[in-house]
């Protein structure tokens, strides 16, 4: 346990999150709650004095001491700009101070939102191409490696971005359900069984799409693509897949450029659904082996080997994909860099579209936080080195990165990257992670959001994880997206 004192409480989470990327799981406590039990304390104060801000953090962990100072010219008449910077100065502080006590360098410096790149395009847009670059490199202490790896993302992403108007809109449409739970897995999903009622959750559905076309149509927006994703929806069977789509499409009169459908596990893959999946018009289907190694399969709760994915791959090149995204993930329980090496010459040798490198991340709801004692885990080094062998059989292909993410509690503080063939990018991926345009969301546990340009501000409304709530409160959610599409 650590205790946190700050004389700023609006962003005591805010710098919980900087300790925590090195404290990983550590419970933090506010310091008037912890008292003189907490050996390990952080105090963090901001004050002004002669029209700077002066933030000054001091570290207490581990019989270790560390002070460390960040100042910065105030900044007045703009409340949203002044929070955004005092927010700043405190978290840089907190960092500093944390590295110093820890002595632990980080890629991504003191940066905890998922989004590095969003903050990076809209520093440019904002101080210019070289000041963006030096902001992130001496006052976030973002590594060379990781800037650069933002920075090509970026101009990837520009032409695709430029491209975008005000009245766009992404559609997703969720089934959360699996044939099985993955250890890892913290998803709002169920497992699908023979007792599972898919009618009634489909006919939820249905209606769920028909309120959100109806609320696109009549406020002038227009589909730019949509995506449909999970869980898995290939745990459907043909005939639902084909009426899913085929009420959708109709509600909303097209899928715009791109139709993309997580199909994720092969052993839910058949010829007839990817055969409904390309009638439909989708061009784009992700088939996630995570590991092409038959005994980390077996571990992380995969029903399936890795012969099985080779097939899924190749009956859907038979259906006429032209683009197809494949998904690993380092850092997998007992899994070495030659595992990863192993997976990825696979990989290499179906040659895909697409190539998702994922990193671990360690989620509080699943079984494998849960039983953490029981899986041996790479180390930070490790993880790093299979991320960096996931880079290079995406640039062997001839691929580019063209989004990343981060999470919370992932192993060496590291992200996800999505990479792609040049015009093979998913636009849904980069509206969706970099928070450019609205997104009409369907089924339980999608978030609907609308984007607010000029603020650079994103509503948001979730629905119910829980099938049976959603399905209870669709006309009241209907409501709510309508005042906030209206609004916009």
């Amino acid at each position: 346990m650590v205790s946190l004192y700050t004389n700023q409480p609006a962003f005591f989470a805010d710098i919980a999150d900087e300790l925590r990327l090195f404290l990983a799981m550590e419970e933090i406590v506010p310091a008037e709650a912890c008292g003189a039990s907490c050996a390990d304390a952080v105090s963090v104060v901001l004050e002004e004095d002669g029209g700077l801000w002066r933030a000054r953090a001091e570290v207490r962990l581990c019989g270790q001491r560390a002070v460390s100072t960040y100042e910065r010219p105030a900044v007045t008449g703009d409340a949203l700009a002044e929070k955004r910077c005092r927010k700043r100065a405190v978290k840089i502080a907190a960092f500093r101070a944390m590295r110093a006590a820890t002595g632990l360098e980080l890629p991504w410096g003191s940066l905890t939102g998922i989004r590095p790149t969003r903050l990076l395009r809209e520093l440019i847009a904002r101080e210019g191409a070289v000041e963006a670059m030096r902001m992130m490199r001496e006052e976030f202490d973002v590594s060379e490696e990781k800037l650069s790896l933002a920075a090509e993302i970026v101009g990837v992403q520009m032409p695709i971005l430029h491209g975008q108007r005000k009245e766009d809109v992404d559609v997703y449409i969720g089934i959360p359900f699996c044939a099985s739970r993955c250890l890892y897995c913290s998803f709002a999903s169920a497992v699908r069984t023979e007792k599972t009622d898919m009618a009634s959750y489909l006919a939820a559905l249905e209606r769920d799409i028909a309120h959100g076309a109806e609320i696109v149509r009549d406020t002038g927006h227009t589909v730019r693509s949509m995506y449909l994703g999970g869980g898995t929806p290939t745990v459907l069977t043909a005939e639902e897949l084909r009426r899913l789509l085929d009420f959708a499409l109709s509600a909303y009169g097209g899928f715009g450029v791109e139709l993309t459908v997580e199909a994720g596990r092969p052993d839910t893959i058949t010829q007839e659904k990817l055969n409904v999946l390309r009638a439909a018009g989708a061009g784009r289907v992700s088939i996630n082996p995570q590991s092409m190694n038959e005994r980390t399969l077996r571990l992380i709760g995969r029903s399936h080997t890795p012969e099985e994915i080779k097939t899924a791959f190749h009956m859907a090149r038979e259906a006429g994909f032209a683009s197809i995204n494949m998904d690993v993930i380092a850092g997998l329980p007992g899994e070495t860099v030659d595992d990863m090496r192993h997976t990825l010459d696979e990989i290499v040798r179906l040659a895909p579209d697409n190539l998702t490198v994922h990193t671990l991340a360690l989620k509080r709801s699943s079984r494998l936080v849960e039983r953490l004692g029981e899986y041996p885990l790479p180390e930070a080094d490790v993880a790093e080195a299979m991320v960096t062998t996931g880079a290079e059989a995406a640039h062997a292909l001839g691929m580019r990165p063209y989004y990343m993410y981060r999470q919370k509690y992932m192993r060496g503080n590291l992200e996800n990257v999505g990479y792609a063939l040049p015009g093979k990018e998913c636009v849904y991926n980069i509206d969706m992670m970099e928070d450019t345009t609205s997104i009409m969301a369907h089924g339980a546990g999608a978030m609907t959001k609308c984007i607010y340009d000029a603020e650079r501000r994103v509503e948001r409304i979730p629905n119910p994880k829980d099938i049976a709530t959603y399905i209870a409160k669709i006309d009241r959610l209907a409501e709510e997206k309508r005042r906030l599409y209206e609004i916009r």
